[in-house]
């Protein structure tokens, strides 16, 4: 890599020819400007729904104006991000330009996934997703396609819009998006399915996901299931726990019950999985989904998914202080694992020991650029105002590049999420003299 910033750009505009002249001028401006790329090959666009009808227009535009962009990737969404802001019910669009190799990444979509971990000459190490939430048997999808990395790692989203779910993959180098039979599509505008950006072992990141809810009682062990009912709890009736968790009954006035069921979710954890570190919060690998019904006759109460026996659950309930202390600490985990790596630097001051090699020294890891994929349900007032969310993100990590949209449910590992927040960077190592 570059140690070069990634040129990005965001802006609003009721006529999206305008929205992306203003972006243009932003992404020209800085790569022009010393310590940002000059020639990424690789472009990010995300756009809210008032501009899917034109997507193919807006896309070719983009082409037009930046010719040494070899590759597009993204989606819509009902808001999108970019540094220090939201854009949310209102027409815009946010760009990243990732300043990476051409033979680091590949666009790939439903037609053309890329290739099996170990099975060629290019080997997947993560991937950025974009799928459509009516892709048949979706969960199944995600975990095939992280199979075919060697770090089992995506991250991304679904794609959000009122209108057309429209997403982008385009790849010049590779004919990914572009015609080869008559009767094809060559816009790289995509409807349906999934497509995204695969990318090799020389790229570093870093991924975190923050939720936006936090257990509101312990963790037990699910004892007795029926598919999605869960019956049992550390072997005492489900429904008991959920009530005696909520401090309600359902004997007399049941309003008060119901409301609180409703503000409440169920965390799980796969069977094997460990109970997250930080108290008070959930991990990367937990699932958090809807409690949709309750079993009087059984005790037992329903989800949102199938459950295994043995697998770990706490209910939970959205907060927003909870949310934001969640997304701080995963902002601080980031930076932290940036820092610089102390194993050879020297005991008496700043300088490296002369009688080490220079690809021995102390490195720090900078950030190129950042991808925030977040639940629509957060974003806005969730956080306490315009624009919180993000302003949160620029003050844990700084002024750096970034670029996301807001979705109908977030990817991370092989996982389907929802009400989370995924936060991937791209980094580089800087030496530390």
């Amino acid at each position: 890599m570059t140690n070069r910033l990634f040129p990005s750009g965001h802006a609003t505009h009721p006529q999206w020819r305008m929205a992306a002249a203003l972006v243009l001028a932003q992404l020209k401006a800085q790569m022009a400007q010393p310590g940002f790329a000059r020639s990424p090959s690789l472009g990010l666009l995300y756009i809210t729904d008032h501009y899917a009808a034109d997507a193919r227009e807006l896309l070719a535009f983009m082409e037009q104006e930046l010719p040494d962009v070899k590759g597009w990737s993204g989606t819509v969404g009902v808001g999108v991000a970019g540094n220090n802001v939201e854009y949310f019910d209102e027409p815009a669009l946010s760009v990243m330009l990732c300043d990476l190799p051409p033979d680091q990444w590949r666009i790939f979509s439903g037609i053309a996934p890329p290739p099996r971990a170990g099975s060629g000459d290019w080997e997947t190490r993560f991937a950025l997703v974009h799928a459509d939430q009516e892709t048949p048997d979706l969960i199944e999808v995600l975990y095939e396609l992280a199979s075919r990395t060697t770090s089992q790692y995506l991250f991304g989203g679904l794609s959000a819009s009122r209108g057309a779910h429209v997403q982008f993959a385009l790849d010049r180098l590779r004919n990914i998006g572009r015609k080869v039979h008559a009767d094809e599509d060559d816009s790289g505008v995509l409807r349906g399915g999934l497509s995204g950006v695969a990318f090799s072992p020389a790229v570093q990141w870093v991924s975190r996901v923050t939720h936006g809810c936090r257990p509101i009682g312990p963790w037990s062990i699910v004892t007795a299931v029926h598919e999605n009912l869960v019956l049992e709890l550390d072997g005492v009736p489900a429904l008991d726990v959920l009530l005696e968790t909520l401090n309600v009954s359902l004997q007399g006035d049941t309003q008060l019950a119901i409301e609180a069921v409703r503000a409440t979710q169920a965390g799980l954890l796969d069977v094997g999985q460990p109970e997250p570190r930080s108290a008070g919060f959930l991990n990367a690998a937990t699932r958090v989904r809807h409690i949709v019904g309750l079993d009087a006759t059984r005790r037992g109460v329903a989800l949102a998914e199938s459950v295994e026996q043995g697998s770990l659950l706490a209910f939970c309930q959205r907060n927003t202080k909870a949310a934001r202390a969640d997304l701080m600490r995963v902002c601080a985990e980031i930076r932290e694992e940036l820092s610089p790596v102390e194993d050879f630097l020297p005991a008496h001051g700043n300088a490296p020991d002369p009688d080490l090699l220079p690809d021995q020294w102390s490195t720090s890891r900078q950030i190129l650029g950042a991808v925030y994929v977040s639940c629509s349900a957060r974003g806005g007032l969730f956080f306490g105002g315009a624009n919180a969310e993000m302003q949160i993100v620029r003050r844990a990590l700084g002024d750096v590049p970034l670029t996301g949209f807001f979705a109908g449910g977030e990817i991370a590992a092989h996982r389907l999420c929802g009400y989370t927040g995924v936060l991937t960077v791209f980094v580089d190592d800087v030496p530390v003299p």
